[in-house]
């Protein structure tokens, strides 16, 4: 704990430093009073020391700062990455995982003043630098005794910046599938580094990863990406597969880039987490940020992620003509497959919106086809109510049930390494016409509208957040923060160590109030079957279900 205090306080005393060495090209300037400001704040912040021990420490640092060592800091080992964990604690609870930074390998990296103070589109900003010691929390329900858990550290940007504008080559890489946003994405970072950082000189690769070392670069200018955002997909074009990390890293470092943004999902951020890891065992002072990708949501810690907004608008498109098919025929039932290999928010949220639809089903919640209580008997009653039924699926939902199938290309995999599913819309719009064949007639139609979804433009909502993503991403590489991942926690945008990007895979919690709102919504059964239910004690004395 005391290692850790001395670690956060010397990080103080040399913001102290650096303020006052490069107050005359700040707004405002450094004095005596400030030094005295500053002592109280660190003697408040770490009680273990007095506020006459804190000046003689600073005292100390600044007769002797050229020759200090770089802090030491908590160090865990990482399954996911080579690199160590930076974990700062203090009290009530207090845990930082903190994101690398180039102080950490190189020690005497010199700073410059941040552009943006004297950028005449922040004059008006009251405060446009985000203080070093502002952190989000992971968690924000909390109980008065709780402790303060986990933060991460605040994006945005920092009065001191780790390169000068003319030494920058960044370049930028999309990676895996589509997704609505990424033209604006890379239209945001091209104009983020140009408009606020004079940054001149930005590549496009082309192609996904193996773009680095099997295709020619973009180059890409305020110009070249003016009106890209209006356009669906990526305009650097994208693959899956093709992280060959020696090669990645020896393109980059033979072009003299020191500046890398990848646009891509969890596959593509373990890729970009062992980019960062090769590019910090050659140690080079190249910058690695990542913007999440997903249209499925399903990349944990963040709130979400771009492109989910538009996905869920654009589903209803899908799910407003299946309505109509279905109410235009005797017994019409209109199913829709939407996205979700294994997170189902697309199906949730998309159905939550509707309100046209009756059953929405998901990778997450278990279903089944026969008996009391299935999928058939449902439907049975649901048409014999009102005469049409919708029906959502997300594309993940119903694979267990389709084993024969499973079995046979279990072990098949796409390049981007996902497991191959079977097409569960088309298997179960199958299954209900064979089943109500001989009892009713059946007008059943099938709409799959995944790759219209995929290649639409990014909404408004979408529009803004790819924008806020993208300008973070760049403010945090130019402060000299690497290996890290942009997203928004909380409704703040913050830096996240790639290893907690890509541990797991953020799923919808079925026993959480969101499900537990649609249910009340479609009015569905759980499908859950009566041994699963006993087995899970949620039974009760009567019968009931204890939710």
């Amino acid at each position: 704990m005391i290692i850790i205090t001395l670690s956060r306080i010397f990080h103080h005393c040399m913001d102290y430093f650096r303020f006052r060495s490069s107050s005359s090209g700040g707004r405002s300037t450094a004095s005596e009073t400030d030094h005295h400001q500053l002592i109280p704040r660190i003697s408040r912040k770490y009680r273990s020391l007095s506020f006459d021990s804190g000046l003689r420490l600073i005292a100390s640092l600044s007769n002797n700062h050229q020759r200090i060592e770089s802090p030491t800091r908590l160090v865990m080992s990482s399954s996911v990455s080579n690199s160590d964990r930076k974990i700062v604690t203090g009290s009530a609870g207090y845990i930082l995982e903190d994101v690398p930074h180039f102080t950490d390998d190189f020690p005497d990296c010199p700073t410059y003043p941040n552009p943006l103070q004297d950028n005449a589109a922040y004059s008006v900003v009251k405060q446009y630098f985000v203080d070093e010691d502002d952190t989000v929390p992971q968690k924000i329900v909390v109980h008065p005794n709780s402790p303060r858990g986990t933060h991460f550290r605040r994006a945005g940007p920092r009065q001191r910046v780790y390169f000068e504008s003319d030494d920058v080559l960044a370049c930028i890489v999309t990676c895996g599938g589509l997704c609505p946003g990424l033209n604006t994405v890379i239209r945001e970072i091209v104009c983020g580094l140009s408009y606020m950082y004079g940054v001149k000189r930005i590549l496009g690769i082309d192609g996904g990863y193996r773009g680095f070392y099997a295709r020619n670069t973009i180059h890409l200018d305020t110009n070249t990406v003016n009106d890209i955002h209006r356009s669906g997909g990526t305009i650097l074009g994208t693959s899956r597969g093709g992280h060959d990390t020696t090669k990645i890293v020896d393109s980059i470092q033979d072009r003299g880039i020191n500046q890398v943004y990848i646009i891509g999902g969890d596959g593509s951020q373990k890729g970009a987490a062992a980019i960062f890891e090769e590019i910090r065992r050659r140690k080079l002072k190249v910058a690695v940020a990542g913007i999440p990708k997903t249209i499925d949501n399903d990349i944990p810690i963040i709130d979400r992620s771009f492109g989910f907004d538009t996905a869920v608008e654009e589903a209803q498109r899908a799910i407003n003509a299946a309505h109509v098919e279905a109410t235009s025929f005797e017994n019409g039932i209109g199913l829709v497959k939407l996205m979700g290999r294994y997170s189902g928010f697309i199906a949730m949220y998309a159905t939550l919106a509707s309100r046209d639809v009756d059953c929405c089903l998901i990778p997450e919640s278990p279903f089944f086809l026969e008996g009391p209580g299935g999928l058939f008997e449902f439907i049975a009653k649901r048409l014999k109510e009102s005469g049409h039924m919708v029906i959502v699926i997300a594309e993940g939902a119903g694979q267990d049930l389709l084993a024969e199938s499973i079995e046979e290309s279990k072990t098949l995999k796409d390049a981007s390494g996902n497991k191959l599913l079977q097409d569960v819309g088309l298997w179960i719009s199958q299954r209900i016409k064979d089943h109500f064949a001989k009892k009713m007639t059946l007008n059943l139609k099938y709409i799959d509208p995944t790759y219209m979804i995929r290649a639409v433009p990014s909404n408004a909502s979408d529009n803004v957040c790819c924008t806020l993503l993208a300008q973070s991403a760049v403010h945090g590489v130019m402060a000299g923060y690497n290996g890290f991942t942009v997203g928004l926690v909380n409704g703040r945008h913050t830096y996240i160590p790639f290893y907690r990007i890509t541990e797991k895979q953020n799923k919808v919690v079925i026993t959480d109030r969101m499900w537990a709102r649609l249910l009340s919504s479609t009015n569905q059964p759980s499908f859950m079957k009566h041994d699963d239910i006993e087995s899970n004690q949620l039974v009760g004395e009567q019968g009931t279900m204890k939710w």
